[in-house]
């Protein structure tokens, strides 16, 4: 190969800008579906620790069904 062979693969700075935005997207593409995989098969593991009724004042634990009448 001659010199005017290697300028005639090299990338442009346009190009090198190109592949590496989109070998970044490729690698968060890759933890996005890391995590969606994780969360479908562990669900619970995902959700905060609290009760649901931790949160609502003036109701006891168990009480939910007289507040809707």
């Amino acid at each position: 190969m001659s010199g005017s062979d290697m300028t005639a693969y090299s990338l442009t700075l346009e190009q090198k800008t190109a592949f590496a935005f989109v070998g970044m997207l490729l690698v968060f593409l890759g933890l996005l579906i890391v995590r969606c995989f994780r969360i479908l098969l562990d669900p619970y593991s995902s959700m905060p620790s609290s009760n649901w009724a931790d949160g609502i004042e003036g109701l006891e634990k168990g009480t939910f069904e007289y507040a809707l009448t």
